[in-house]
């Protein structure tokens, strides 16, 4: 018989894992970031650049501290380049051909 609160089994689940496995990991979102950072600078900048810096937080686990795998931090620096560029690029302060007269 089970003693008073406590359950037949000592630990349920494994300390790491409580939470749903069912998307994407880490690495997943590093890739996807980065390519979605590279392929912002072409086309859609400033809707791809934040999809990059999005993926690459979530891929960094949320924070600054430890180990960055380099797609994520890859990912996060060229989304924030691409989004400036986007946005200075809709303000009117350049335009895609300057400097190419």
């Amino acid at each position: 018989m089970a003693g008073f609160g406590h359950g037949t089994r000592r630990h349920p689940r494994s300390r790491g894992r409580t939470w749903s496995r069912t998307g994407p990991d880490r690495a997943t979102l590093g890739i996807v970031g980065a390519i979605c950072a590279i392929a912002g600078f072409f086309v859609l900048g400033i809707i791809l650049g934040p999809v990059a810096i999005v993926c690459g937080w979530l891929a960094m686990g949320r924070s600054w501290s430890g180990a960055r795998p380099a797609p994520a931090l890859v990912a996060l620096v060229l989304g924030a380049i691409d989004t400036l560029l986007a946005v200075i690029w809709l303000t009117g302060a350049a335009t895609p051909g300057m400097g190419l007269a």
